[in-house]
């Protein structure tokens, strides 16, 4: 369990408040040193650029080079001195005499434990060192740190102290500031029976402690980092090595989502040439994205990371429909493999008129170019070319034979086209009987290809080759199971005649699901996509420059350029953090595999909140996706989040959901105990009139979690509230937080799936603060408004 926080017992009693504001001009002082420095260092990024700009007047190929990587460099650096950060120095440590005088590449001492005799008899020492940690490195021009990277390894014991094991570390101060000001301090004592000196003064302790500081601030509608009160359990996650897989268990309110988001930061410090082949964070919603994009900039890292939602990952698609639970587990089983295998072949025998009846298609020298009639739609069941003053042909039987040899290939559909169109010469050839010609080998096989190019070059053969041998679009397939039929015939003894029906209904919809998403991608795979020719570059005059080729192999864009395309190209990542991995199904977890094929992992989630309902089927799958990489595994086991009155709650019902399962331990109690009300007059006045109660008694946001099927609804009660309330269905909550939350009806949320109760417990779990109960008749409330679901 991480460490509980320590009320400060050393410094002054009487004049608090003076002891406070120096200690606040102390580091206002050094935070006004800090941001000298920082404007010497963005005036010598600016020359950089300048200078760069100049040496490409020179015009020799090493100078734009140099002046493409030099402009790239000091861009970045540039862009990253000039974000405005709400608290750029969060962090301090004061530290006795360390065992060795070995410093680290960033200036600091790297010694862990204290020297010996660093602690006198008589419990007194000197502080020897005092470390500021920010959200990037600064040296002065002594390259003395001024502020130590909260990701460097000196940074680790202000995160890692704790009374128990304080190493070096005498205090540890969270830095309230904004802009250039400091506003406030927040000290903990990790050896509170030490009187330590600094600078011949005693070392004063201010305040109650950081964490309980830090979890009191009213929520707003994105995540904050927790770059100043990460605890002990949760910096071991964010710094574990990255080879195999880590993979991280927690329940609500162990901050599994901003470990994940921290450890992205992390990675690309310790070793950004190993990751410039990107880090992808997969989110379970859109809510979860656009709640937490914004904590990688404040950390100083962006652009080398895509967050995307689940819903997001295949490119010109986004999943804005939810599937019934029913429907969502069948296109999200394994069974939906089998299916799409079939249908991706089916398909093919559609042709390119999208399910029409099959016709024939006569294509030979007499066709509808003379004609003027379009072809009917639908595969033609006939093939008539001319070659060498002879019309061949070859009948629906035939064609039939051919197709199945063809398909018999284990490469994607798509990419078989070449193969069939082989299979197709070598029958024509066949029945022109011209094999017998000659027996010289040289002489039939220049015979051969002269034919093979008559009928290759033929309008007739390609437009027959077109309509036979269609490419095939994933999109064009899903449409093509949206037919009832057709899909029944794909999906025989797969898919039951209920799930058949819905499932073609569903796709039936404008629009897709995050199911659909998934299925997708795996028709992507299924089928290939046929080469395409290469796009033929402009000219460009500065090829005539002699070794251009060898000094700048991608001339034609800028790196930055260049940059910026592949992270929107890539399709595979050197690391991929999944959050909430408990959610994903087979399907899903088959294409965010297919992202991370040669990546490091970082699994994130909680079998306890999982909304899939065959648990074991996700793990077979992920377990696939991982492949045989090792695995480290970390629990976190302390509830930041919810006070004690609340998650006390909420364990009722995991014990419902997994008997025998352990919920975190709350680190706070408020003593306000949720609140259970019934429905009276309509459930939209109650919901309403909970929601405006509870935005006078909180600062922050306030969330409504209703069933899936009541989302609408309850928007509409709630209009005209403000944006600081939000309604949200059960299975968008998952992930984020609220300083108060209104949870309507357990009953509806824990029927409406398998794993129901999970999600219940998910939505009992999001508040900082307030928690209230709304009652219907489903929920049976007793006297005093509790539901069945959550009584003792």
């Amino acid at each position: 369990m991480a460490a509980q926080v320590q009320q400060s017992a050393v410094g002054p009693v009487h004049g608090e408040d003076s002891v406070r504001d120096r200690e606040i001009s102390v580091e206002q002082e050094h935070l006004d040193r800090v941001y000298r420095r920082l404007e010497e260092k963005i005036h010598e990024a600016e020359f950089l650029m300048h200078d760069a700009a100049k040496r490409g007047q020179v015009g020799t190929p090493g100078a734009l080079a140099e002046r493409d990587a030099q402009v790239f460099r000091a861009g970045i650096h540039l862009n990253r001195l000039n974000n405005e950060f709400e608290d750029f120095l969060f962090g301090r440590i004061d530290l006795l005499l360390g065992k060795d005088g070995k410093k680290g590449p960033d200036g600091a001492y790297t010694a862990v434990e204290p020297a010996e005799g660093a602690v006198r008899p008589d419990n007194t020492a000197d502080i020897a060192e005092t470390l500021h940690i920010g959200r990037i490195g600064v040296l002065d021009q002594d390259y003395s740190p001024l502020v130590i990277d909260w990701r460097a390894p000196a940074a680790a014991p202000f995160y890692r102290a704790t009374p128990v094991d304080p190493g070096r570390v005498v205090r540890r101060r969270v830095i309230r500031s904004k802009g250039r000001r400091v506003l406030g301090v927040e000290d903990d004592l990790m050896r509170p029976e030490l009187t330590a000196r600094l600078d011949g003064r005693t070392l004063p302790a201010i305040g109650d402690g950081a964490l309980m500081a830090a979890l009191g601030q009213a929520r707003s509608h994105t995540m904050r980092d927790i770059v100043s009160s990460i605890q002990a359990e949760q910096d071991l996650v964010i710094r574990a090595p990255a080879a195999s897989v880590t993979y991280v268990e927690g329940g609500p309110g162990t901050g599994k989502t901003a470990v994940a988001l921290h450890r992205a930061a992390y990675l690309l410090y310790q070793d950004r040439r190993r990751y410039a082949g990107g880090i992808l964070i997969v989110s379970p919603t859109p809510l979860l994205v656009a709640y937490t994009e914004g904590v990688l900039p404040s950390l100083g890292e962006e652009g080398q990371v895509a967050i995307r939602a689940i819903g997001s990952l295949v490119d010109g698609a986004e999943a804005t429909l939810y599937d019934s639970p029913s429907v969502a587990r069948a296109k999200g089983s394994y069974r939906m493999l089998k299916v799409l295998r079939k249908a991706a072949r089916g398909a093919l025998e559609l042709g390119p008129g999208g399910g029409a009846p099959a016709g024939q298609l006569a294509l030979d020298d007499d066709t509808e170019a003379e004609t003027g009639t379009a072809p009917p739609s639908g595969p033609p069941a006939r093939l008539r070319v001319v070659a060498f003053n002879r019309r061949l042909e070859l009948e629906a039987g035939e064609l039939e034979r051919i197709r199945r040899n063809a398909l018999g290939g284990t490469a994607p559909v798509n990419l078989l086209r070449p193969r069939a169109r082989k299979l197709l010469l070598d029958a024509l050839w066949a029945r022109s009987g011209a094999a017998g010609r000659h027996t010289d080998p040289e002489l039939a096989a220049e015979l051969r290809s002269s034919f093979d190019e008559d009928v290759t070059t033929e309008d007739s053969f390609i437009a027959f080759l077109d309509a036979w041998w269609p490419e095939l679009t994933p999109r064009a397939v899903l449409s093509a199971m949206a037919d009832e039929k057709r899909l029944g015939r794909w999906a025989r003894r797969i898919l039951n005649p209920g799930e058949v029906r819905k499932v073609a209904r569903a796709l039936k919809r404008d629009g897709h699901s995050v199911h659909d998403i998934a299925m997708l991608d795996e028709l992507q795979a299924i089928l290939g996509a046929p080469a395409r020719p290469r796009k033929k570059r402009e000219f460009d005059p500065l090829d005539q420059l002699t070794g251009l080729e060898e000094l700048m192999p991608v001339r034609e864009e800028s790196q930055r350029e260049r940059a910026e395309r592949l992270a929107q190209e890539r399709t595979e990542y050197a690391h991929v953090i999944v959050d909430e991995a408990q959610d994903l199904t087979p399907m899903q977890w088959r294409m965010v595999g297919r992202r991370g094929r040669h990546a490091t992992w970082t699994v994130v989630g909680d079998p306890a909140q999982s909304s899939w309902s065959d648990p074991d089927e996700a793990a077979e799958a992920r377990d696939e996706a991982l492949g045989t990489r090792p695995r480290r595994r970390f629990q976190l086991t302390v509830n930041y989040r919810n006070p004690a009155e609340i998650a006390e709650l909420a364990a009722r019902v995991l014990a419902l959901a997994m008997p025998g399962s352990e919920a975190p331990s709350a680190v706070r109690s408020t003593g306000v105990e949720p609140r259970f009300t019934v429905v009276r007059e309509s459930l939209q006045r109650t919901v309403r009139a909970e929601a405006e109660r509870l935005l006078a008694a909180v600062d922050g946001t306030i969330g409504v979690v209703v069933a899936m099927n009541r989302r609408e609804e309850a928007r509409r009660w709630l209009a005209g509230l403000g944006d600081r309330v939000v309604a949200l269905g059960s299975l968008e909550a998952k992930g984020l937080e609220y300083d108060a939350t209104v949870v309507v009806s357990p009953a509806e949320i824990a029927d409406e799936s398998p794993a129901g109760l999970r999600v219940l417990y998910v939505a009992l779990t999001r508040a900082t603060q307030q928690l209230t109960v709304v009652s219907g008749e489903r929920d049976e409330p007793d006297g005093t408004g509790v539901p069945d679901l959550l009584r003792d």
